[in-house]
């Protein structure tokens, strides 16, 4: 039996972190080079309120996001707990990337920094959003469920499926994220049943989808001029099933994942098929007790988390050596 990391997507805009830094110096001194790289204090990273523009809002949130998985994985690493397989959604799969070896830690962070210098759309452009949307289950998505995806508001203009979350816990219905204009989605969000799809408040980026091909161009050069390398175990992509095994498949990864849909689905499948047989979902932002997995999960934010993923590793007989990440 083998052990797996999960790292979610998503912004952090509320308070991540806190605990583990005050509990841990391993995470203190970690913060204290994601400051350097980033030029953002230790308290802009951890808890104080992002900035109001958009783009570095976004920016500072991933930083925030990114920070945490990393540390999480480091107060692990400590106890010898290490993966045999890796992936993760959106800005996940960019810090499992970075924990397979296959980007360095500054690298990365610096680009997440870098991001805060896109510009800010124009104040007569169209707004953006993202909405949850709930399909009864048996909907095509993902690899695990058929090549065509069907989701509600499909056909409708400037609405695009972002991600696929797979079934929730009960069997009953499957989690998609929509993105795209915004008075779109609250158009389907109308349309559709009460509480099937829920755009999200506050959410004025419509990520994963072909709205973001301007923030793709921009940081194309960047990313470009990054170094990447072979992951050193198992990198499962979430853009389709595949174990990533090149940098130009890394780097691929990179340039494609603000603009292309994302797939848990085939995170969690690949992860299956490569012997997995508990998952650790570092920070908060896969959401507990909704999902189905294929595997046991521990969800990891707090300090109280670990010694929960330790036990469980142990009475599961996970073999705890797996492969060791770089740094």
């Amino acid at each position: 039996m083998s052990l797996g990391y999960l790292f979610g997507g998503g912004v952090g805009t509320e308070p991540h972190g806190l605990e583990l830094y005050r509990a841990y110096p391993v995470v203190r001194h970690w913060y204290a080079e994601v400051s350097a790289w980033t030029g953002l204090t230790v308290g802009q990273i951890l808890e104080e309120d992002l900035p109001a523009a958009q783009e570095q809002r976004q920016s500072v949130g991933t930083v925030r996001e990114a920070a945490l998985a990393v540390a999480v994985h480091d107060v692990l690493a400590q106890y010898d707990l290490r993966p045999a397989a890796i992936g993760g959604l959106s800005l996940g799969a960019m810090a499992a990337s970075c924990l397979a070896g296959a980007v360095g830690r500054r690298e990365l962070f610096e680009m997440l920094a870098h991001a805060r210098n896109v510009p800010e759309p124009s104040p007569d452009e169209p707004g953006q959003g993202i909405a949850i949307a709930f399909a009864t289950e048996g909907t095509s998505t993902g690899a695990a469920a058929g090549p065509a995806p069907h989701y509600p508001g499909e056909g409708t203009p400037g609405v695009h499926l972002a991600g696929d979350f797979g079934p929730t816990a009960d069997g009953s219905q499957r989690l998609l994220m929509l993105a795209g204009r915004a008075e779109a989605l609250a158009q389907v969000a109308a349309e559709a049943p009460p509480g099937s799809v829920v755009p999200l408040p506050g959410r004025t980026i419509a990520v994963h989808s072909p709205l973001r091909r301007p923030f793709r161009e921009f940081m194309a050069p960047r990313i470009d001029a990054m170094t990447f390398s072979a992951p050193g175990l198992p990198l499962l992509s979430c853009l389709e099933p595949k174990v990533l095994t090149s940098a130009d498949e890394v780097r691929d990864l990179f340039q494609r994942n603000s603009t292309d849909p994302i797939s848990l689905v085939d995170v969690y499948t690949g992860m299956k098929q490569q012997g997995v047989e508990l998952g650790l979902v570092m920070g908060p932002s896969i959401p507990e007790g909704i999902l189905a997995f294929p595997f046991p999960v521990v969800h990891i934010d707090q300090p109280e988390h670990i010694q929960q993923a330790l036990g469980t590793a142990y009475d599961l007989g996970i073999d705890l050596t797996g492969s060791r990440s770089r740094r």
